[in-house]
């Protein structure tokens, strides 16, 4: 989950690297670092915490260096601190910077230590350091000292590595963690994530799984998982930038909040005809494919998780279409069934979300129909990796909270459903659905006119330590969604139970310091919720509760009304993720934590 930049060039690229990392930052906030060969030595810059600590000790410095590498961490192995940082050397000659894990770090440690080598980190990222040394001597290039190094991890890894005697050439590796070149004119890049390089160029290189590449300013060569010499596809990116700058917001989770309704424009925009999902809009064979689904398996983590679990009951309800829904850290490692004509649909905001791309590559051996990705960015391992691919077109999302990346994810899901359903009919029901999805956009905006009314309420949470998050039928993963969210931003611990489950067990937590939120469109289960309502304020809970202005509900000393706006239908999940989504914000400001970039998290899963 941590970034790397790296560049070969003529001039100095210290404010490349740090203009990287900044793009970056996403990907881990707890430490940053670079090191840049000059004048025969290597110029190692670290700093604890986030990259603009950094930024001021490299332009004080006024560092020069044309070939360089940097990287902002998110700690797995040793606590935060400056010695963890990265880069890591060995000697004053190699540096590496490092994402992944290391499994055989340990064994590898013992080895080195026994040899004279001296470790000064508690990280896995200094063994490949040392081991480069060591194979060094006895091979005639970096390039061979890599490929020996490389040979003897195991794990995950997109790693960079560069030797003060040969200061033009750079050796990355990737193993299970994304890496890209950026192609220049004269110089040559690399990162984990496009976006860190298109202030310097738009045409990319992505390195496939086991791929290694020599990289100097004119030249890169690339050998694939066996060894033998590659061509990999160059790509024009297209890709923008666009959160460089928080606009009027205080934050970016709330720029991105804000931003839901564009976003879900972009979303359907020629995607959709008069009377039609335009099934294209999934691949070119997706139509053909379609046509024979029976049965899906969707496969996600954290909030992607929860949209596929929204997308059961649509699937089911709407499309007749059975589903199943599994967290990617459980399915990889368990040997499930796989009915005949079977889609898997993996969905991930980055595309590189470890556990999930490892369910995508088991699942090419059990004879799905095909896989389908579900994903925001366009050249991401997922989506080259997958069959068919739907691009959610939320824009560059930088708070660790997700909110944009999980609406247009839901409407993505949305689609797919109703490709999958007008298979069977042209019934007026679909057409209707289809008017549904057009006119989210505008229910969006209507729901963000409450932030005020929300924010006022979220004073009530501020001695709060725990919360209640409930929802029935397709309401129950925006519940889970609404906890998520609560306790990512804030530190309030908060749970979400299906409201039938009220019953058997969480009643035991219910009392006046427990707040109670409940997600309550007027749909079919709007009765049975209403029961389980008042078994709460039986007991002396505090309620808060969101719903539409015909439900019933009244405010009181125990319960407080919040009534969205219009009539929501089918799409309501996308609608009541809204105000949750600004509840959290609010309560987290109240906090006083860090709305952006939440402890102990980082915004692309790339480890398991």
């Amino acid at each position: 989950m941590c970034g790397i930049v790296g560049a070969v060039a003529q001039r100095d690229v210290a404010e490349i690297l740090v203009e990287g990392l900044r793009r970056l930052e996403y990907r881990g906030y707890d430490s940053a670092g670079v090191a840049l060969l000059s004048e025969g030595r290597v110029a190692r810059y670290r700093r604890i915490g986030k990259v603009q600590a950094l930024a001021e000790l490299v332009e004080n410095e006024q560092a020069p260096g044309a070939t360089g590498i940097a990287h902002t961490r998110w700690a797995t192995h040793g606590e935060p601190s400056e010695r963890n940082a990265h880069p890591h050397l060995s000697g004053e000659r190699f540096a590496v910077v490092h994402n992944g894990i290391i499994e055989n770090y340990r064994e590898l440690r013992e080895q080195l230590s026994a040899e004279g080598y001296v470790f000064e980190s508690e990280t896995d990222t200094e063994v490949i350091a040392h081991l480069v040394a060591k194979e060094r001597q006895s091979a005639g290039s970096l390039l061979e000292a890599a490929q020996a190094s490389i040979a003897q991890l195991e794990g995950a890894y997109g790693t960079v590595i560069v030797d003060r005697d040969e200061p033009e050439h750079m050796i990355v590796a990737r193993s299970g963690s994304p890496l890209v070149i950026g192609l220049g004119i004269g110089e040559n890049f690399v990162a984990s994530d496009q976006l860190a390089l298109l202030p310097v160029t738009r045409r990319f290189i992505f390195l496939e799984e086991g791929d290694l590449a020599e990289i100097t300013r004119r030249e890169i060569r690339i050998f694939d998982k066996f060894g033998a010499p590659v061509e990999r596809e160059i790509h024009e990116s297209n890709v923008s930038y666009d959160a460089g700058d928080k606009g009027p917001y205080r934050h970016f989770m709330l720029k991105e909040i804000y931003e839901q309704a564009n976003a879900i424009n972009n979303t359907l925009e020629g995607r959709l005809s008069a009377t039609q999902v335009l099934n294209e809009s999934f691949g070119a064979e997706a139509q053909a494919l379609f046509e024979r689904v029976r049965n899906v398996q969707i496969v996600a983590c954290g909030t992607s998780y929860h949209s596929g679990m929204v997308a059961k009951y649509w699937l089911e309800s709407l499309a007749g279409v059975a589903c199943q829904v599994e967290i990617a850290s459980e399915y990889r490692y368990r040997q499930p069934v796989v009915p005949e004509n079977s889609l898997l649909v993996t969905i991930s905001q980055s595309g590189e979300t470890a556990d999930t791309l490892a369910a995508l590559r088991m699942a090419k051996e059990q004879h799905y129909l095909a896989s389908l990705a579900i994903c925001n960015v366009a050249g991401s391992s997922l989506v080259r990796e997958s069959d068919l691919a739907f691009l959610t077109r939320a824009g560059t999302e930088v708070g660790v909270a997700s909110t944009k990346a999980f609406t247009t994810q839901l409407v993505g899901l949305a689609m797919l459903v109703l490709g999958l359903a007008q298979r069977q009919s042209e019934a007026p029901w679909l057409q209707e659905r289809l008017d549904e999805l057009r006119h989210l956009p505008a229910q969006i905006e209507e729901v963000l006119t409450l932030a005020e009314r929300i924010e006022a309420l979220a004073e009530e949470f501020a001695d709060k330590h725990h919360a209640l998050f409930l929802g029935r039928g397709d309401q129950y993963p925006i519940a889970m969604e609404g906890a998520l969210k609560l306790k990512e931003i804030s530190y309030i611990h908060a749970e979400a139970y299906a409201a039938g489950e009220l019953k058997h067990g969480p009643l035991a937590l219910i009392d006046a310091d427990m707040p109670i939120i409940v997600v309550a469109p007027n749909n079919a289960l709007l009765e049975k919720l209403k029961s389980n309502v008042e078994e709460v304020r039986a007991r002396g809970g505090i309620l808060y509760v969101f719903a539409e202005a015909d439900s019933g509900f009244e405010s009181d000393d125990t319960m407080r009304v919040i009534t969205l706006p219009g009539q929501h239908g089918w799409l309501a999940p996308i609608i009541y993720t809204v105000p949750l989504q600004l509840l959290s914000y609010y309560v987290a400001i109240i906090k006083g934590t860090d709305v952006d970039q939440p402890r102990n998290l980082a915004k692309s899963v790339t480890v398991e």
